[in-house]
Order: C-alpha cells, then structure tokens, then sequence
C-alpha cells in the first residue's frame, strides 16, 4: 500500500458498484470529492446476488488486515429481486434469504472495528420497457425492487445502519424513466450524481466519531506545501 495512510471507502456490491466509475459514475463523484483526503476501493460484482456477496464477504474484507475500512458502502438487491423461474438459472434469492443474507454481511463488516461505519443502499428502480429493448430482457419488475428495497430500509433501520433509498430517490425525478438509465438498469451521469449526492449528504449528516465529513479530514501533504511555501 502506498502512503500516507488515508481512511479507506470500500465500495462493495454488484454491477451498480462495478460500474460507479464509468460515465462520471457515483464513485467518481467520491473520489474527486475526497481527493487527498480518503481512499476509495472497488469491490463491485456485475451479476452478484447477497448470497454470493456473503460467500467471500470475509475474502473481501479479511479480520486480520492492519487497516480496516472506515467506510462501506453496501448495494446488492437488485439481482437478488429478479424474477424467480424453475426452468432458468438465475441469481433470484427469496426475499427473506436476501434479509438474512445482507444482516450477516453488516454483522460481519461491524465487527470488523469500532470505527468501520456502513451506507446500505437499496435497490434501484428499473426501466422495464427500456431493459427489454436494450438487453432483451424481461425479468426484473419494478415492483419486486420496490419490495427488496423495502426490506433492505426495514434491516437497517432495525440494525442501525444508514441507508439510501435508492428505490424513492431515483423516482422523485419527474422524467426519472427517460433519464436515468443507460439501459434500463444502470445509472446515467445524471442518476449517478443524485445517488452520490445522497451518499454524500448522509455522510455529512452522520454524527460518526470520528467524523468522516469530507471538509472535515486533513488533506494529505497540505501542510508540507504551505510550510515549504513560507521557507
């Protein structure tokens, strides 16, 4: 790892982790917003359910590394949420697997330290009209995001932990269908600045100790370049 040591965000989740940096993407939006100040981590799996992400959840985030994430923001649902079918190998995950599943990795990544803090974000809404056009297919209903989200804020709020709506949140643009999306499913620059917007909001809202409030964490090497400066 190169130094100094900055407070590391770990992204972790599926295909809207994996993606956070293409187009202006939500992640881009961290990483210029904490330059200097944070490191931002990608761990994102296009395809993923909660039942994979709990597989190699203690891969991912291993108990014995000398430096634990200060942050982690978890989004898997929206695979999970799919249509089941008997005949169709899937990445559906019942909905009270799905609970179950993403309490056991926020218990997991709680115990990582006392200082690693969680964002969970819910499942996004989808275009289905605009899905079956682009992608071909038809096996994600908004309704079903709109149930997995629902469940996902429920856990939270029950285990204390920050979540982002992402469900609401992205439909509270009145033109959210035509402009959210690139192919349904995933976010635009325009979608992914209102998700990073939010997730920057909630961090600047978290009454966290230590804080992890952008304008609130050193810039690495200031100090140095104002000395030299003076010399």
């Amino acid at each position: 790892m190169v130094g100094p040591a900055r407070p590391q965000f770990v992204l972790f989740g599926s295909s809207i982790v994996q993606l956070g940096f293409l187009l202006d993407g939500w992640a881009s939006d961290l990483a210029h917003y904490y330059a200097r100040k944070a490191d931002i981590f990608m761990r994102g799996y296009s395809g993923w359910n909660s039942r994979q992400a709990l597989e190699v959840v203690k891969q991912v985030f291993p108990k014995d590394d000398a430096v634990k994430p200060s942050l982690v923001i978890v989004y898997f649902g929206g695979n999970d949420s799919v249509l089941y079918d008997p005949d169709v190998p899937s990445s559906h995950v019942p909905l009270d697997e799905y609970v179950q599943n993403m309490r056991n990795i926020a218990t997991y990544l709680q115990s990582l330290s006392e200082t690693t803090r969680l964002i969970f974000l819910t499942a996004p809404p989808v275009n289905e009209e605009q899905m079956k056009e682009v992608l071909g297919i038809e096996n994600r209903k908004n309704e079903l995001c709109g149930i997995y989200s629902d469940a996902c804020l429920a856990l939270c709020k029950e285990m204390n932990i920050k979540a982002i709506d992402l469900f609401t949140l992205i439909q509270q643009r009145p033109d959210w269908l035509t402009t959210s999306f690139l192919d349904g499913i995933h976010f635009t620059a325009a979608a992914s600045a209102t998700v990073a917007s939010e997730i920057r909001l909630a961090i600047f809202q978290a009454d966290w100790t230590p804080s992890l409030r952008w304008d609130l964490l050193p810039t690495e090497f200031d100090v140095v370049v104002a000395a030299s400066a003076v010399g």
